[in-house]
């Protein structure tokens, strides 16, 4: 079951933004999103948190500093996402300029799994002998890992953004904002955030050594493509200072400013560097730099991003584009059996779909690469918290959790591992998403445990699915100035990008690119006794991945997008969401 409200806002925030010179959709909008003066849109880099709010900065960067100057052996050890891979070469493009000796190694995620572990540990000591090792979006949970660098006499820095645990490794020094007693405002920047802001910390203790004396001091701010890349594709909350990191990325992005890497997989992904917004951060090139770690080995990401020969970058991003297309093929099939096999799940517990709390499936053939996007279309399908396991090694199964609204997973595994001690191997993760590793013969005594818990923990409510919208809009706010204004700014988790909801009249529509539906959709107003009028609203509307006809008279979510073709830009309406309405028309407006 799906329902449709419209975004509360605090009128005084509203009053106030209108009263700073934006107009009423614009004020509703951002008071919507908790903002309550205009100071708290701007973007310019003078308005980050200063870096020395973050706990043992300083001193960190006075180590790093030291091991710089020492000459000694630094290596980055890097995480197989889109943030690890940025934060990897974040640290290792700024490190080589301030003269360090540095090199990098990433886990693969099917031979080593995640993090700092004692077998990645002893892999970096044999291989690349560092003196000391830096992890980047990893590491806070590396208790073991900690320990055995440093019998082997290896210090190690932490630089994370996942909640510790009850233990926090002995590693020289720790940057995570959510360590205890930090008191960085912002808990929600990425790994590559932290890793920049180090950097920043960095640049002022070398400045003041005197190390750029006699040479031009680097501008960091030449990285924040990166950072906002790994931001946005780390699916983190946009708070106002995530905000202005990812703003100026992209400003650095459209002026034709990126990274070799960045520019390359623009170029294979088929967009305009120009015309780039957070979608395609977060929808073209984080899913690409991710196919290298879910189906390969992310070195592969990372060596695009840290190139600067141009012939090098896109040939690499060529691979990653090649393996993102087999990922979508092997999520296509795990998809389509995973369906299947939901529905042979609940038959043969006697249940139904509506009545079911949690999902939870296991297949031989799925692949453990791409068993967190299935369980994230599974959940996005059925609104329920989903776990899909694949085939690990030595008897275990391996599970990737996506949670919805009101159900904290990591927390949900905690309470299921107090109450069945023996059953969870290990698990890890925060609110929305987590992983796990069970037995392979323990499956079903999970998923019942697992369900029970999610019944204690979750309402029939809980299992509603709440479209939040803008509300509608009037006649004389939909323009082509609001569109573009909306398609240029930072948009993403916890701020969300405007959509809006209306009752249309479908006054035509056709098939385009096979597809797709191509609309001429009117506005419909509600007259007296609920019945409807036609208003003298007309609008081109799109619907992708869709062929089949719609009703006449549907309730649309939609957002207002800006359709360039042969070189003519126009309005239309994207619809995310649409459903069936039965109400009389009366007749046209007058």
């Amino acid at each position: 079951m799906t329902r449709i409200t419209t975004r509360s806002y605090n009128l005084q925030s509203f009053q106030m933004l209108h009263d700073c010179g934006l107009p009423p959709v614009l004020a509703r909008i951002f008071a919507a999103r908790g903002i309550e003066d205009s100071s708290q849109l701007e973007t310019e880099l003078i308005r980050l948190i200063p870096f020395g709010q973050l706990k043992n900065i300083t001193v960190t960067a006075a180590l790093l500093a030291d091991a710089i100057a020492a000459k000694k052996r630094l290596l980055i050890i890097a995480d197989y996402d889109s943030d690890g891979a940025t934060a990897c070469a974040v640290g290792m493009r700024i490190l080589r300029k301030f003269g360090a000796t540095i090199d990098y190694l990433v886990p693969n995620r099917f031979e080593f799994g995640y993090g700092l572990t004692p077998e990645i540990v002893h892999l970096a000591h044999e291989t690349k002998q560092p003196d000391l090792l830096i992890t980047v979006d990893n590491g806070i949970a590396s208790v073991e890992g900690v320990s055995a660098a440093n019998r082997l006499g290896m210090q190690v820095i932490i630089t994370d953004h996942h909640l510790p645990g009850n233990e926090l490794p002995a590693a020289m020094a720790i940057i995570n904002p959510n360590q205890p007693s930090c008191l960085f405002p912002s808990k929600s920047i990425a790994g590559v955030g932290v890793i920049f802001y180090l950097m920043l910390a960095l640049r002022a203790e070398l400045r003041q050594r005197g190390a750029f004396a006699t040479s031009q001091e680097p501008n960091l701010a030449g990285f924040l493509d990166l950072v906002a890349l790994g931001t946005v594709a780390d699916v983190v909350k946009l708070d106002s200072n995530n905000r202005i990191l990812v703003q100026q990325g992209l400003e650095r992005i459209r002026k034709g400013r990126a990274c070799a890497g960045i520019n390359a997989l623009l170029q294979v992904s088929r967009r305009d560097y120009a015309q780039i917004s957070t979608y395609e951060l977060g929808f073209m090139l984080g899913p690409r730099l991710n196919a290298a770690g879910r189906l390969d080995d992310m070195s592969l990401g990372i060596e695009c991003l840290i190139t600067d020969d141009e012939a090098y970058a896109l040939e690499i991003a060529k691979q990653l584009d090649e393996l993102n297309r087999q990922r979508r093929e092997i999520e296509s099939t795990m998809q389509e059996s995973a369906l299947i096999k939901l529905e042979e799940t609940l038959k043969t517990r006697d249940e139904q779909i509506q009545t079911a709390y949690s999902i939870c499936l296991f297949d031989q053939d799925w692949h453990q690469g791409v068993i967190g996007i299935l369980a994230s279309r599974i959940k996005d399908k059925y609104h329920r918290p989903v776990i899909i396991f694949a085939p690990g090694s030595h008897g275990e199964i391996k599970g990737s959790g996506r949670s919805i609204n009101g159900f904290h997973l990591r927390d949900a595994l905690d309470l299921v591992a107090k109450r069945h001690p023996e059953l969870i191997r290990k698990f890890g993760g925060h609110a929305a998403a987590a992983g796990l590793t069970i037995n392979t013969g323990d499956l079903e005594k999970f998923r019942d445990a697992f369900e029970r818990v999610a019944q204690i923990l979750l309402t029939p409510a809980n299992l509603t699915q709440v479209i939040e919208t803008d509300g509608d809009l009037e006649p004389a706010e939909i323009n082509l100035e609001l569109a573009a204004y909306l398609d240029r700014q930072v948009w993403g988790q916890g701020f969300p990008q405007p959509s809006f909801n209306a009752r249309f009249y479908v006054e035509s529509q056709r098939i385009v690119g096979e597809k797709h539906l191509k609309l001429k959709l009117r506005k419909l107003d509600c007259a007296d006794n609920d019945q409807l009028r036609k208003s003298d609203n007309t609008f081109d509307g799109i619907l992708f991945f869709q062929n089949d006809p719609l009703p006449e008279i549907i309730d649309a979510v939609y957002r207002l997008q800006l359709n360039e073709y042969n070189g003519k830009t126009s309005l239309q309406f994207l619809l995310e969401h649409w459903f069936q309405a039965d109400l009389p028309i009366i007749g046209n407006a007058s």
